[in-house]
């Protein structure tokens, strides 16, 4: 994210009233300024003025709220119910991370898939990264489809022959993970 021009986070008071106000420009805000600025790259951070509490991640959330009640939604109903399942279970601690990773690397793979296509050839190799990409992010969706193959098959259909080496990969990784959760939990004691 960027930061502004003294090099400081944007400091984002919250008040009893719901009001925002943005310290550095001395000026009340909305939540459709804040998802403006997130747009653009820019950091902040959300305190409850009367508490100094950091409450940025409930803010951020918000406006996803609002975001997704405005008509066309990025969540699928699927996935929030593999999320929500996700609270309370032992993997749990891994999932942000996950999910952070894979949002990165989701926009990655946007900014190459954009420069594939605005300089796409028939025989040039933008298109060799375009397909790429676009494999990347069928085996991304389809992974939160329970009983599908991701890249191996078709997003939505079971899982055959194809899918038994990618089972395989889910499967060592899942171990991985929970050797990662053991450790995990035994730094936690």
């Amino acid at each position: 994210m960027k930061k502004t021009n003294t090099g400081d986070v944007v400091i984002i008071k919250k008040y009893a009233n719901r009001r925002l106000y943005n310290t550095e420009t001395s000026s009340y805000i909305t939540l459709e300024h804040l998802a403006a600025m997130t747009r653009e790259g820019r950091d902040f951070k959300v305190v409850d003025a009367k508490t100094e509490e950091d409450i940025t991640h409930n803010v951020l959330t918000q406006i996803i709220m609002e975001e997704e009640s405005r008509g066309q939604t990025m969540l699928p109903v699927n996935f929030l119910r593999q999320l929500i399942s996700m609270y309370g279970d032992s993997m749990q601690a891994m999932v942000p991370g996950y999910l952070d990773a894979a949002m990165e690397g989701f926009r990655r793979n946007q900014a190459q898939f954009k420069s594939a296509v605005e300089g796409a050839f028939a025989n040039s190799p933008f298109a060799e990264i375009a397909k790429r990409n676009i494999a990347m992010f069928e085996a991304a969706a389809s992974a939160f489809k329970p009983g599908t193959t991701g890249a191996a098959g078709t997003p939505g259909t079971p899982a055959g022959a194809a899918g038994e080496g990618k089972a395989d990969e889910i499967a060592a990784l899942k171990a991985e993970m929970a050797k990662l959760q053991e450790k995990i939990e035994k730094l936690g004691k």
